[in-house]
């Protein structure tokens, strides 16, 4: 039986709510740096959330996936080819949409742009790239309830590979749905990052054939084993450094000194977790860190405030931010679905 805590924090309303505020408070400040920053919004554990509070492509995206997965579970227990046609039919959408002027990365407009065809998927992935725009949106596969384990790591893969498929992108996607599913069912920070590395170490050599198809071969590698091994070692090396990094916390430090800028996905996710794990308890003040940093600041704010929202729940966040957050209303109906 579920924990009534558990059940009562509204953790996926609290994970989309948080995702939405960190990309918001994040937007101004991406490719500044920390000085740049300090002089434009002043000190940072101070920094207000814009007027308007407009999120980038990473909420719309982290949206259209919610909606495609949100389909493909109408339809029936989730499976590789019920969830790949809703959510490449959403990703082509948001690359035609009008409101796609957020900044978004070549990666997915190139490869949104050639899902929209009758190719298979696998000819669209791009094969060469990493950056974090697989796992910045993955946190609704974090959150539906219901999911088997192979489930919800088969859907956060494969959904990184329709547009990112470098097996870095693959395994960090999956390590995000994992930390958010694991904080909303109650794991307490302070084990986090160990639990990470230990499911990294399992699933080194596990290739999902039933979800990625013959993704490998578009990637040059000798055998899929080898094609996968190579994204779960690099988030491997990343866990550690970010483990060494919490050993001796410097919260005044810009977190991208020791973890990484986050343009690219291992980098992301250890950042984000970084900003977090700094302050557990204080949410806001985690998404605060994470906006400003020197790196991808929004991607940051987006997967940190996921991480803080899904650990602490809907009450996480002040209610004068969360009314006034874009595209509220699409966030709050997915995330009454998936707490219900």
């Amino acid at each position: 039986m579920i924990p009534t805590r558990i059940l009562t924090k509204q953790a996926a309303t609290g994970a989309l709510t948080g995702l939405a505020l960190g990309d918001a408070l994040g937007f101004p400040t991406e490719f500044n740096n920390v000085p740049s920053i300090l002089a434009k919004c002043g000190p940072w554990r101070q920094m207000r959330l814009p007027e308007p509070a407009i999120v980038t492509d990473d909420t719309q995206m982290t949206l259209a996936l919610g909606r495609g997965i949100r389909t493909a579970m109408d339809r029936g227990l989730l499976t590789p080819s019920r969830l790949v046609r809703p959510v490449r039919e959403e990703f082509v959408d948001w690359y035609h949409s009008p409101d796609n002027n957020r900044a978004p990365g070549r990666t997915c407009m190139t490869a949104c742009r050639m899902l929209d065809s009758e190719r298979p998927w696998q000819e669209a992935s791009r094969t060469g790239s990493k950056g974090c725009g697989a796992n910045m949106r993955v946190t609704p596969v974090g959150l539906v309830p219901g999911l088997s384990e192979e489930q919800r790591s088969g859907a956060a893969q494969l959904q990184a590979a329709l547009t990112h498929g470098h097996p870095t992108a693959l395994a960090a996607s999956d390590l995000m749905a994992r930390a958010v599913f694991l904080l909303a069912q109650g794991s307490e920070p302070l084990g986090l990052v160990g639990q990470l590395r230990s499911y990294a170490y399992e699933n080194s050599g596990r290739y999902l054939e039933r979800w990625l198809g013959d993704l490998w071969r578009y990637a040059g590698d000798a055998s899929p084993e080898a094609y996968i091994r190579r994204g779960w070692d690099e988030c491997l090396a990343v866990l550690a450094r970010l483990q060494d990094a919490l050993r001796d916390p410097s919260p005044e430090t810009d977190p991208c000194e020791t973890t990484g800028d986050g343009w690219i996905a291992e980098e992301a996710l250890a950042t984000a977790l970084h900003c977090f794990l700094l302050f557990p308890e204080e949410p806001v003040t985690a998404l605060r860190r994470a906006a400003c940093t020197r790196g991808d600041s929004d991607s940051l704010g987006c997967m940190t405030g996921a991480l803080a929202g899904a650990h602490l729940g809907a009450g996480a966040w002040p209610k004068e931010w969360s009314e006034r957050i874009e595209y509220r209303s699409d966030l709050l109906s997915l995330g009454a679905l998936w707490d219900a």
